[in-house]
Parts: structure tokens; C-alpha cells; sequence
């Protein structure tokens, strides 16, 4: 290595930085230049290292190994080699250090050494070695978990982290220890029994609550890397949410921990070769994103065109990791950005923004249909099968488009718009795109409105079920119940189910939600004369729960009812998303002795292959067949196939929304078994259920 190409590699550096050893070695591994970071944790002056072999940092067995060689070597090859071990000072002491060294290449592409970055990263190590010994013995010692825990809050005040613990439904703040109340400049008494809005600064409150709705919604652990604006400036925190489950049924809490990386990151962005591009696929990160779409606004101001933002999600993905296993996945995403890139403009730019989702920045359009017609390429491209190691696989993308200047002109709102008609696409079907709308944004506040009233109703017992009368062919009794879920709200009075389950699914509540109904229903249908049974509507989101066949036993144990009183209803979308682990976790409710009812049968695929993969007690038929059966020869004809089917597989059949009395002799006629509908009753709270129906009919 020369010294000018050493200067030139010098100067990338800060030379002033002292908590990091930051020096550049020759091709050989001589050193060639000492920061002042380098020389206090080292304790080598400049005049008495340059020169010699970095090796000497090594313990004697690592050089006799080729530790340090073999560490150049794959720098070299790959780019990076990045390692934790001890090194040691010139007093002979040692330390345990994480080293980055990064192969330097200059404008030519010539190779002409390295870059090396050290960090004493000891009282960190020492930390989390202390951490998990204390877990390890209150697994051991189940009888000292009163003065261990207390040993445990005593770590978790003075582990480097800002950990912060909530209630998941309330969002209260349970718990924050000491470096949460210095990061986010709010004292401990200030923190806890509050919501994070109402302690913390806006921006660092969104982001708690971004982190805590994916954690809930996913049920696994949650990392990210954002920088915010604190008390303490502009700060970058790597952070990770996982959902926690009680002990309590039904209860969860939100865990986030964060960890203040700033001094890190500015370190390691001072280094030319830093990446900007996502590992996996090569794409472009988010950081560059940003910076593209900004550069991108400012020429198509200039130039008058039309700047498009589109934000992509990979349809069914879940499915993929769940079937196949992450790096089937992993696999499936290298090869989708392949064939995305294949379709866009040399000047566009392809991100990925982590997870299945990507971003297109399409600058210089001179319409908006063009960027219509771009989304439909994206959207195209992905339709042909995938072929990764032997398996075909299927997936879909939505897409969603906000354009400049037409929806706004700063990169975080377009990005922020796209996110919302991504939202749209996957609610009208998925595999489709969508643009912006300003009622999107206005939709979104309410949407966001309703979840925080909806956690308030869970906490304050404002959720009710409603019970439907159900009755066979002799309609002289009731002979069970279908429980509906109505929240009475302080202002708006009684709100039905459709205006407030498709939030709790989306914002991960309905888990909550979920276990609050089967819960009562097991309850109160414990304490009904005979054996009346009771219908409880499950969420397809229910069984992304892996406690979920617990929490059905749970339900039946506490309450005392016997199981083949207790009826639950799917849809045809619990077997439509990760069929076989559905499947599986229906075949274990239904070895407890509870029924299961496909309802809605007719009303989408309505595959018979579903009545061939598990064996259904009922099939329910969607009141839109039984209202419009005297009208339409396609309607009987339909109910006809569906109660003939039952017959031949000794399925029992119900039929929704009888209304009127030639509704119900002409669904006789046809040989089904039971009905439900106003004709029978209206839904009513337990004490005022209907008991008796014989004289109605």
C-alpha cells in the first residue's frame, strides 16, 4: 500500500473519533495509519505501530491458527468480515471486541487494502452474560422466582437497552427502566399507568405504536431500525417488539426494546463503502429510497412531470415461509426482484423496504396512467409460477400508487399515501393496484380512532353478545343459540359487528376480542335448561394464535359446559390461508368434542373439496340463497344441492335469514334441518334471549 493511497483511505475517516479504533491495513495486514480511538484502546502510539502486522493484537494461539490471515481473506472475497473475540492491549490486558474489516478499493476498482474498525464492546458483553445467567437461574430455581424477579428488574434498570413493557389492549405503559427514562427524556412516574401519546414526544409514540401493531399482528418478534427525532436529538434505534402471552387466558403484553446505535452508525457511515442496498436482494434500502425519491421530486418539479411512489406488498408470503420454511422464502424474494426489475425503466429505482415489501420510485412520467400501466407490469410479472428448489410456488403482489405533485410533494407523505392504497388494493382482492384517494387518509384517522375506542370497550366491558334463536324442522323449541358480538359505545349507542371486527382484525384485537366471546358463551350457555347449544363465529386471524386450540379448552373447562354443546363457525378463508396448519388445529378442537360449521357455504369457492378435508357437523346457508330462493330458480336450485349434499354426508344444514313463513316451508320442502332468522327472533341480549317459539310459526 502507498502512502498516498493511504492518505486518500485516511481521510475517509474522522480521525478525531475516540471510542472506536479506526485504522487502514496493507494488502499484507500492516498497519498503516492510528486514529486517537485506536490509540486508547489499544495503547499503541502511532510511531510504535505503523508498520507492523495487525496481527499482534492476537492472542499467541490465534496467530499460530491463522486467525487474523484467515479474517483479511474473507474481507477480501466477500467485501466484510465482521467477528467478536479478545483482543489484546500493549499492557497485555485484554478486551472483547466487535471488528469490521472492509476490503478498500479505489476509483480504478483496484484493491489496495483495508479498513479496520474496532470496538471495546466488554461492559456490554458482561451485561448480557449477567442477563442471561439470571434467566437461567429463575428457570432452575422455580422456588426463588419472588427474589429473583427482584434481581431481574435490578438487571433489566441497568442493562445498556431501553426496555419499555405494555398491556396490549390498554397500551398502558407497565413497566421502563432507567436508560428508557433518560432516551426518551421522561422520568419513570411520568411513564407508567399512561398510554405512550400521552408521555411521549408524537413522533417517538407513532413509532411505539407501529412497532407494537405488527408485533400483535405477526405474534414473532419485530426488529426495525429508524432514526427519530428524541428530548436528545436525532437518534437512530434499533429496536425489536415481540408479543407476550400472560399466564391469564387471553391476556398479552407488548415487550420493545430499544437500543441507541447512533454513535455506531455515525462511525461506520464515515466509511466510503458503507451499503446502501438491501443484502438479500441487492435492491436499494430505505435510506437510499428516501434519497432517490427526493432527488427525484426535485428534477420533476423542474422538468413539470409526474412523479409516481409505489408501495408493493407480496400477497400470501406468510404461507410460503410457513409451508416451506425462511429460506424458501428468502429465496422466493431474490427471485422476485429479479423479475420486477426486468420490467421497470433503467432510470426507475426497485427498494426493499424489509419483510415482503417493496417500493418503485417512477420519476418523469407525463400522466398518471402511466404509472397505472406500470403497476400492471409489476402485478403481471409476478403471475407465473416460481421454481425454487423443486417446488412451485404462487404468489401475487398489490400495489399501491401515490403521484407528485398531484397527492403531495415530500417523500415521507407519498410513501405514507402509497402505504394507504396498498391498504385499499388488498381489501378489493389483492393482486391488483390502486391510487391514492384523499378519503384514504381521512379513512385511516377513523380506522385509527375506532382501534383506540375498540381497546378502551375490551378494557371498560363494553362488548355484548346477542343471541340468535336457532330451530329444527318441528319449530316447537329452541334448540340453540348463535352468539353475535355488539359493542355498546358511550356516544354512538349499539354498533354492529361489521363496523368494528374488521379493525380488530386488522389491528391484531380480535385475539382479544375472539377469546372475550367464547369466553361469555361458554358461560352463559352453561346455564341454559337441556342441551341447547351455543355458535360462536371464529376470525381466520384467530388461528394465526398457536394457543388458540388452549384457549377453546380453556373456555370449556372454566365454564363447565359440555363441549358438543359448543358449536364453532369458520368461513371458507380459514382453509383458503395455511390450509393444512387450519386444518390441523380444527382436527384437535373437534377431539375435545366441540362441532365445527362451515357458514357462508355458497358464497365464495365453495370447493366440495373442503366437505372431503375435515369432517363438518353443519354447513350454513348464506341468507342471500334463502331470501332469494322464491325468486330464483339459480337460488333453490343452489339450496337444493347444498341440503342434498348434507343429507348424503349426514351433515346438518341451517339456513340464515328466514324471514317470512314460505321461506321456511319451501327450505322444508327441501329437506333442511334447522333455521335461524327474524321469522324465529331477533338477536337479544342473555336475559332476554327468546326461550320458546311455538307459538310464532
Amino acid at each position: 500500500m502507498t502512502l498516498d493511497n493511504s492518505d486518500v483511505m485516511y481521510r475517509l475517516l474522522v480521525q478525531g473519533v475516540v471510542d472506536y479504533a479506526i485504522y487502514m491495513l496493507s494488502p499484507e495486514g500492516t498497519v498503516a495509519n492510528w486514529n486517537a480511538g485506536a490509540e486508547r484502546a489499544k495503547g499503541y502510539r502511532q510511531e510504535e505501530i505503523v508498520g507492523r502486522n495487525f496481527a499482534c493484537f492476537y492472542s499467541p494461539e490465534e496467530q499460530a491458527a491463522g486467525v487474523p490471515q484467515r479474517g483479511l481473506e474473507i474481507a477480501r472475497r466477500t467485501g466484510r468480515f465482521e467477528a467478536q473475540g479478545w483482543r489484546f492491549r500493549k499492557d497485555g490486558s485484554a478486551f472483547w471486541a466487535n471488528v469490521v474489516i472492509d476490503a478498500i478499493y479505489d476509483e480504478q476498482g483496484a484493491f489496495i487494502g483495508f479498513a479496520k474498525v474496532t470496538r471495546d464492546i466488554t461492559e456490554l458483553r458482561n451485561r448480557e452474560q449477567q442477563l442471561l445467567e439470571a434467566k437461567e437461574l429463575a428457570e432452575r430455581y422455580s422456588e426463588q422466582m419472588a427474589s429473583m424477579s427482584m434481581f431481574l428488574d435490578t438487571v433489566i434498570a441497568n442493562i445498556p437497552s431501553s426496555v419499555v413493557v405494555q398491556d396490549a389492549v390498554t397500551r398502558q405503559i407497565l413497566l421502563a427502566n432507567r436508560q428508557a427514562e433518560t432516551l426518551f427524556d421522561c422520568p419513570h412516574a411520568d411513564m407508567v399507568g399512561k398510554r405512550s401519546e400521552e408521555c411521549l414526544a408524537p413522533q417517538i409514540s407513532e413509532y411505539f405504536e407501529q412497532l407494537a401493531d405488527i408485533a400483535l399482528l405477526t405474534e414473532v418478534a419485530h426488529r426495525s431500525e429508524d432514526q427519530l427525532e428524541t428530548p436528545r436529538g436525532t437518534r437512530t434505534l434499533r429496536s425489536r417488539a415481540l408479543s407476550i402471552h400472560g399466564h391469564e387466558s387471553g391476556k398479552r403484553y407488548l415487550m420493545l426494546i430499544a437500543d441507541d446505535i447512533t454513535e455506531e452508525n455515525a462511525a461506520n457511515e464515515k466509511i466510503r463503502f458503507l451499503a446502501h442496498h438491501d443484502i438479500l436482494t441487492g435492491l436499494p434500502n430505505r435510506v437510499q429510497l428516501r434519497q432517490r425519491l427526493h432527488d427525484a421530486l426535485l428534477l420533476d418539479n423542474l422538468m413539470s412531470c409526474v412523479t409516481a411512489t409505489l408501495c408493493l406488498d407480496l400477497d400470501n408470503f406468510k404461507n410460503v415461509n410457513d409451508a416451506l420454511g425462511h429460506q424458501y422464502g428468502d429465496e422466493l424474494l431474490r427471485q422476485l426482484a429479479e423479475r420486477l426489475r426486468k420490467v421497470l425503466r433503467g432510470h426507475d429505482t426497485l427498494a426493499r423496504l424489509g419483510g415482503d415489501e417493496f417500493a418503485v420510485i417512477l420519476p418523469g412520467l407525463s400522466k398518471p396512467a402511466d404509472a397505472a400501466e406500470a403497476a400492471q407490469r409489476l402485478i403481471e410479472a409476478v403471475e407465473p409460477e416460481f421454481l425454487i428448489d423443486g417446488h412451485r410456488v404462487s404468489v401475487g403482489i398489490s400495489v399501491g400508487i401515490a403521484l407528485a405533485p398531484g397527492d403531495h410533494t415530500t417523500p415521507e407523505k407519498l410513501l405514507r399515501y402509497a402505504d394507504m392504497a396498498l391498504y385499499e388494493a388488498k381489501r378489493n382482492g389483492r393482486n391488483c393496484h390502486a391510487f391514492f384517494r384523499l378519503d384514504m387518509d381521512e379513512a385511516a384517522r377513523n380506522r385509527r380512532t375506532i382501534e383506540l375506542e375498540l381497546r378502551d370497550a375490551i378494557a371498560n366491558e363494553q362488548l355484548q353478545l346477542y343471541y340468535q334463536p336457532i330451530t329444527d324442522q318441528d319449530h316447537t323449541e329452541v334448540v340453540g343459540y348463535e352468539a353475535l358480538m355488539r359493542w355498546r359505545h358511550p356516544v354512538n349507542g349499539l354498533v354492529g359487528p361489521l363496523d368494528f371486527i374488521p379493525i380488530a382484525e386488522e389491528s391484531g384485537l380480535i385475539h382479544e376480542v375472539g377469546a372475550l366471546a367464547l369466553k361469555e358463551a361458554c358461560r352463559e350457555a352453561a346455564s341454559w335448561p337441556g342441551q341447547q347449544t351455543v355458535a360462536v363465529n371464529l376470525s381466520p386471524m384467530q388461528f394465526r394464535n398457536s394457543q388458540f386450540v388452549a384457549l377453546v379448552e380453556h373456555a370449556l373447562k372454566s365454564s363447565g359446559l359440555e363441549p358438543h354443546r359448543l358449536e364453532l363457525e369458520i368461513t371458507e378463508s380459514v382453509l383458503l390461508e395455511n390450509s393444512l396448519g387450519n386444518i390441523e388445529a380444527l382436527r384437535q378442537i373437534k377431539a375435545l368434542g366441540v362441532r365445527i360449521a362451515l357458514d357462508d357455504f355458497g358464497t365464495g369457492y365453495s370447493s366440495l373439496g373442503y366437505l372431503r378435508s375435515f369432517p363438518f357437523d353443519r354447513i350454513k346457508i348464506d341468507k342471500t340463497f334463502t331470501q332469494d330462493m322464491e325468486r330464483s330458480r339459480e337460488a333453490l336450485a343452489i339450496v337444493s344441492a347444498i341440503t342434498g349434499i348434507g343429507r348424503s354426508l349426514d351433515i346438518q344444514t341451517t339456513a340464515e335469514g328466514v324471514e317470512i313463513r314460505t321461506q321456511f316451508k319451501g327450505l322444508v320442502e327441501q329437506g333442511c334441518s334447522h333455521f335461524q332468522g327474524y321469522l324465529f327472533g331477533r338477536p337479544e341480549p342473555a336475559e332476554r334471549r327468546l326461550e320458546s317459539i311455538s307459538s310464532l310459526i
